[in-house]
């Protein structure tokens, strides 16, 4: 989410460009699951029918990940921006329908107490963690990042435990937290602005002490050094990682929230040091873009999973079914979870496509 529009029901903010213009001058603005696993279909499971899109309404931010016991776990922004819901279903289909839980809500006063974005729920060393975004309900636009565990082997029971918000090299603006482990070693990605630096955000990566806790050098990934990642402001937010063919692939999102709003790809070879900079290659070129096709707007935010059949990636997304929005980008609430089959060019590269029509879309097998 390109974070700069206030709650609908919260005293107007500075506007964003304003905001972003008095902070940088100032030096004080703010700055997969782990790979979706391919587990094995059962012989004889009958194909899926197609995902029918959008899957899920007024959902932003989605993340899907699919568990060891069979059910796709859903969580994602909902638009008052005050709560974390979690869906789960046995298929992604099953998602658009399932009960929707609320398993924490916003502070009323105090830290995490307004701007909750962009959850994320994975499941480390047996336990369920959320990463999250929240600011002060005093101070809307100090948003950090903030971890909740829940040890229970059911995500809607056991208790939801505040862990505390994760510690980076700046007090700034952050957020779009996620995790993914490799070779043993866990990693933190996620968007922070760095003071000094002409940005909202950039991508930046960590190794992880503790599912809560980072250790050693954070070193950026990306910043927003191309014209299609500026339009707007200048945002690389919302990292995600999958491992297949050799290279680890960290997609991640640029430009406002509106129609502008795209994904960009960073890839890097799965022997080399993912610590290193230069390890990963960016693409100049927007990989996941609007379509006026289509009528789809603004994709961005994705995460991956795995289809009913074990072995088809799924691309994640929100994107919206119109270009022109009233306001505020962020105070439309009407980014909707969207699921498409993700494919692969001849060389092992993700080949993203575009953004798919509402309706029927691929075969979930």
């Amino acid at each position: 989410m390109s974070r700069a529009a206030d709650l609908p029901d919260q005293p107007a903010p500075p506007a964003r460009r304003l905001l972003l213009k008095g902070a940088l001058a100032a030096g004080a603005l703010a700055a997969a699951t782990p790979v979706a696993a391919h587990a094995t279909a059962p012989a004889g499971r009958p194909k899926a029918a197609p995902y029918v899109n959008p899957l899920v309404r007024n959902r932003a931010d989605p993340h899907i990940t699919r568990h060891t016991d069979g059910f796709y776990y859903f969580t994602a922004t909902a638009p008052e921006y005050d709560r974390i819901v979690l869906r789960r279903s046995r298929t992604l289909n099953g998602l658009g329908a399932a009960a929707e839980s609320v398993i924490w809500r916003a502070h009323p006063t105090g830290d995490m107490g307004a701007h909750i974005w962009a959850p994320e729920m994975h499941r480390v060393d047996g336990t369920w963690y959320i990463y999250f975004a929240a600011a002060p309900a005093e101070d809307v636009w100090a948003i950090r990042i903030w971890v909740l565990a829940n040890s229970h082997a059911d995500p809607f029971r056991g208790t939801w435990v505040e862990k505390g918000q994760i510690k980076t090299a700046w007090e700034t603006f952050s957020l779009d937290a996620t995790t993914f482990a490799h070779r043993g070693t866990r990693y933190l990605a996620w968007a922070q602005h760095e003071p000094g630096m002409d940005n909202n955000t950039a991508i930046w990566l960590s190794e992880m002490a503790s599912p809560w806790t980072l250790t050693g050098p954070q070193v950026r990934l990306t910043t927003s050094e191309y014209d299609w990642e500026r339009i707007g402001f200048a945002v690389n937010e919302g990292p995600y990682v999958l491992h297949r063919n050799g290279r680890l692939f960290m997609t991640y999102s640029a430009s406002a929230t509106d129609h502008n709003y795209c994904m960009g790809l960073l890839t890097a070879d799965e022997d080399s040091d993912l610590m290193d900079p230069a390890s990963w290659a960016k693409s100049p070129v927007p990989v996941f873009t609007s379509n006026d096709t289509t009528e789809q707007y603004g994709p961005g935010h994705n995460c991956f999973t795995v289809a009913e059949d074990g072995r088809t990636d799924v691309l994640v997304y929100h994107a919206r079914q119109y270009k022109e929005i009233d306001g505020d980008p962020l105070n439309d609430p009407n980014r909707h979870t969207r699921v498409q089959p993700l494919r692969w060019k001849p060389d092992g590269s993700p080949d993203f496509g575009v953004p798919v029509a509402d309706g029927p879309t691929g075969q979930g097998a």
